[in-house]
């Protein structure tokens, strides 16, 4: 036979779990970082685009109730093709109108393919087996930067008559490769002077180490920190000549990052996620359960035999128990780390909803020096 194990036991054992990524988490935030991990060059980002199209083929699972659009989109495409017809005299459920939407990288050249992601805007029941009809996609200013067209495969699919089984979403699709550029995107980078990064998180002391890292590897003050999260870079002379090798050397240097102290809790999981600098000015808490269990059972009255009087009743009956555990106290001194407060809750038994519901409380008394961020 296996040894039982109690549960004090249990919760220990998850908390000192924890408690070990926790630590480890705390000293990864420590690592050099090269630039290009946490910043971007200001003006080199994809571009989303959308299209609306049809997809036809379907096996009786599209559009059903013969959705105005669809079928307006049906008789407009027919038109194109030659043929007139009533939109209200189309009834058919193997077409369905779709959105289509891809992003377009940065230096994207015409001819090259895109992954294009295909969504339901009708009452599609599947779009499983369908192929999308060519459709134009357009960008934020209205212009057609690619055109889509392909057989759609489907991650789920769906089935059965009167009791239906359904895997994933069958009303979303993707076609890899599926759209092809038929406009390049304005991003060039070539002859400029100045090259603008900025931070994905802002911070003063992480935007001075990326201007302290490039001044020092080219030996003058070529870059300035604007703000918490912008460096402008004056580009050498004899660099101008040759900029991808230029940006290629910034992307690459390493420096030390730096965040706000912060404490990360989620409380659908019970996770707590502590950076190295996250410190507690002295505190004391005192831990306790406190249940309250109430019982209801349903208990028949009736009355008595060959009585014309009263009628049978259903009395529920109520029975509450609380049951109080003895508080446990811990005591944390100035400056308390990442491990000393874990292996203090530990101590106790405290599980990790305990420890997300104990640190709330250490925030709202004021002895918690980080910023708490809940998820």
């Amino acid at each position: 036979m296996k040894p039982k194990i109690s549960m004090d036991s249990r919760r220990k054992r998850v908390v000192m779990r924890m408690a070990g990524w926790l630590l480890l988490s705390s000293s990864l935030w420590a690592a050099d970082a090269r630039i290009k991990d946490i910043a971007s060059l200001q003006g080199v980002r994809s571009n989303p685009l959308i299209g609306y199209g049809l997809v036809v083929g379907l096996n009786g699972t599209g559009d059903r109730r013969q959705t105005i659009f669809t079928t307006q989109t049906l008789a407009n495409l027919l038109q194109r093709q030659g043929v007139t017809i009533n939109p209200t005299a189309i009834k058919v459920n193997n077409i369905a109108a779709v959105m289509v939407t891809a992003n377009l990288p940065p230096f994207s050249r015409t001819g090259s393919a895109l992954d294009v992601t295909v969504s339901s805007v009708g009452d599609a029941q599947s779009l499983q087996g369908g192929v999308l009809l060519m459709t134009a996609l357009h960008g934020a200013d209205n212009q057609v930067y690619a055109v889509a067209q392909g057989a759609l495969a489907i991650a789920g699919f769906t089935a059965g008559g009167m009791s239906r089984v359904q895997s994933n979403h069958p009303t979303v699709g993707r076609i890899a490769q599926g759209a092809l550029i038929e406009r390049e995107p304005p991003t060039l980078i070539a002859g400029q002077g100045t090259l603008t990064y900025v931070l994905r998180q802002e911070d003063f002391t992480t935007a001075r180490h990326v201007m302290d890292s490039i001044n020092t590897k080219y030996k003058g003050s070529i870059a300035q920190a604007l703000d918490s999260r912008t460096v402008q870079i004056s580009v050498p002379p004899d660099q101008k000549a040759s900029l991808v090798s230029f940006i290629s050397e910034i992307e690459n240097l390493k420096l030390q990052t730096d965040a706000r102290a912060r404490v990360v809790l989620n409380e659908r999981t019970g996770t707590v996620v502590m950076g190295r600098d996250v410190k507690l000015s002295a505190v004391s808490i005192i831990h306790g359960n406190l249940t309250v269990q109430i019982q209801t059972e349903l208990q028949v009255s009736q009355p008595p035999e060959l009585s014309r009087v009263g009628e049978t009743q259903v009395v529920p009956s109520e029975t509450t128990t609380v049951k109080e555990s003895v508080g446990k106290a811990i005591q944390l001194k100035e400056g308390a780390e990442v491990d000393d407060v874990i292996r203090a809750l530990s101590t106790i038994g405290a599980t990790p909803r305990d420890i997300v519901a104990i640190f709330q409380a250490i925030k709202e008394a004021g002895a918690l020096a980080a910023d708490l961020e809940i998820i």
